[in-house]
Parts: structure tokens; sequence; C-alpha cells
């Protein structure tokens, strides 16, 4: 059974920072490309970083600069630093595995900017 398990939500000041983490099992970790996506309230889900099984990254114009996405392979972990964070960041985020027809979510972890 494929699990994606996040964690690592919260809320946080203005300006400040969270690290997500996301742990798969069920899957060969090293051959899938990962992603973070978050929805915010009332709004669609949007993608916010990916990085490949090559270790490629691509980020949301609206992140970069700020957040950082990471891989270990060895620990089946996929990381999200998260700086200089504001209310407009406020959503549930997921992690995606996907490789070809294969696409798994996790259910998710709230992060709250406050204003």
């Amino acid at each position: 059974q494929v699990q994606l398990v996040e964690s690592g939500g919260g809320l946080v000041q203005p300006g400040g920072s969270l690290r997500l983490s996301c742990v798969a099992s069920g899957i060969i970790f090293s051959v899938f490309d990962m992603g973070w996506h978050r929805q915010a309230p009332g709004k669609q889900r949007e993608l916010v970083a990916t990085i490949t099984s090559g270790g490629t990254t691509n980020y949301a114009d609206s992140v970069k600069g700020r957040f950082t996405i990471s891989r270990d392979n060895a620990e089946n972990t996929v990381t999200l630093q998260m700086n200089s964070l504001n209310a407009e960041d406020t959503a549930v985020y997921c992690c995606r595995a996907v490789r070809r027809a294969l696409n798994y979510w996790g259910q998710g972890t709230q992060v709250t900017g406050s204003s």
C-alpha cells in the first residue's frame, strides 16, 4: 500500500519559517518525481514546487527565492523549506509522487501564516 505522510505544518508569524516533510512508503521512491502542492480556502489547488527523480527542481513564481524543495532517497523523504512566510501562504500543503501513469497524494498538512 502506497502512503505519503506529511508533517511539519503549523502557525507561523509573518517572516517566519517552516519545514515540511513527506515520507513515502510502498513505492520505489528514487524513481518518482515528487512535488508539493497547496490549496487555500476557496481557491484551486496550485503547484508549489517539484523535484524530479534526477534532482531537477521547479518552483511557482510566488515562492521562488523563499521556498526550497529537496529529497533524500535513502530516507524516502521530500522536504519543503519555507522561509519568509506570510498570510498568502496559508493553505493545506500536499505531497505528490508521480511516475508515468502512477500518481499518489498525501493527506496534507495545514500551514497558517498569521497577518
